[in-house]
């Protein structure tokens, strides 16, 4: 039986731009050679830096590149944080960023997301009783549901950001892939003054690029440079110089253009399949970005949902991990992009088939069995 891989969200490698990069490597190397192969500055290509800044709106100054975005989120954390200091998260978040904020011995304060992203009343009701230092948000598409959050609590968040001074890290790698439904304006471009925008060309042109931008305030990357430069001499020129030339060359927008022909309908199938073999466990109807997600329930531990998915043919992501502490329910990232449609059908007909087989034990209280 073929495994169906529901565990990483990962770009369809059809969707990679190899003969465009190829074009522009060598056009990017008989530009600008010798800079690209040098040893540079920890705030990246410049021509790259400057494209970016165009891109939003920004100051070269604001802009600063690196080998991706959750490496910048590492060098914010040692710019920022010491131990010991509140950072609030959604819950669920980024399994990655939660793990990161663990390394720095911080206390991790996850507030919930409902169907507009961060819940404002249980934001509200934290930080009266903490302070943040820093907030970590995935207002678009957000990993791992797929909830956007609304105008109305992105304006709530930058308002307490003002008012307690507390540090907006906005990750935006999904906010151009919007397959329906009408485009929100990012933190960054509602205050720039307050937000931290991450982002990377990961899931626009390929992971092996290796190219990952912050957009802040001035002092903000001068500071988070200062970190990097402690972790690596230079980032790769070579890399961001292909990626500069390619985006300069006018490929980015019928790439996104591209993106959004090949995810959207799969977006569909996995929504479709869901309500037809899991009603009422879409945790929130996504327009766009990689995932979408399932809240199973009390019943389901995640050790039965693991065993028993690895035995119906399935690969699933750990759902726990997406939480700061255990959500009291069993939560499965359904990632969609890298599968066809056969394959997504299959995928989430399969995963009903072992939460029915896990809730049936569970009524009749007998432990997990063989399907």
């Amino acid at each position: 039986m073929k495994t169906i891989d529901l565990s990483r969200g990962v770009p369809d490698p059809r969707s990679f731009p190899v003969e465009s990069l190829r074009a522009m490597a060598a056009s990017a190397l008989a530009r600008d050679a010798g800079r690209m192969l040098q040893y540079g500055p920890a705030f990246g290509y410049p021509p790259l830096r400057e494209f970016i800044a165009s891109w939003f709106d920004s100051a070269m100054s604001n802009v600063l590149v690196g080998h991706g975005s959750l490496e910048l989120f590492n060098f914010i954390c040692d710019a920022y944080l010491r131990p010991g200091d509140v950072v609030f998260v959604e819950r669920p978040t980024y399994d990655r960023a939660i793990t990161t904020l663990r390394q720095h011995g911080v206390t991790i304060v996850g507030i919930d997301v409902g169907d507009d992203g961060i819940r404002l009343d249980a934001f509200e009701r934290e930080l009266k009783r903490h302070r943040p230092k820093l907030v970590y948000l995935i207002p678009d598409f957000q990993n791992p549901t797929g909830a956007c959050m609304s105008v109305d609590a992105r304006r709530a968040m930058i308002r307490w950001a003002r008012e307690h001074r507390i540090l907006l890290v906005e990750d935006g790698p999904y906010g151009f892939l919007r397959y329906c439904g009408t485009p929100l304006p990012s933190l960054h471009s509602m205050a720039p003054e307050l937000t931290l925008h991450l982002s990377s060309f990961t899931k626009l042109i390929s992971p092996g690029v290796r190219t990952g931008f912050l957009v802040a305030p001035e002092d903000v990357v001068k500071r988070v440079a200062s970190v990097a430069e402690r972790h690596y001499i230079t980032p790769s020129f070579f890399a961001q110089g292909i990626v500069a030339a390619w985006c300069e060359d006018g490929r980015l927008a019928p790439q996104l253009d591209s993106l959004k022909q090949l995810y959207g309908p799969r977006l569909d199938t996995c929504v479709q399949a869901i309500e037809r073999y899991l009603p009422g466990r879409l945790f929130v109807r996504p327009e766009g970005g990689f995932f979408a997600s399932l809240r199973l329930g009390a019943r389901i531990d995640e050790q039965s949902l693991q065993a028993a998915a690895r035995e119906a043919g399935l690969a699933l992501s750990s759902g726990s991990a997406f939480f700061d502490a255990q959500p009291g329910y069993a939560f499965v990232r359904v990632p969609f992009c890298a599968l066809d449609a056969a394959d997504i059908t299959e995928g989430v007909r399969r995963l009903a088939d072992v939460v029915d087989h896990l809730n049936t034990a569970a009524r009749s209280g007998k432990a997990h069995a063989t399907i």
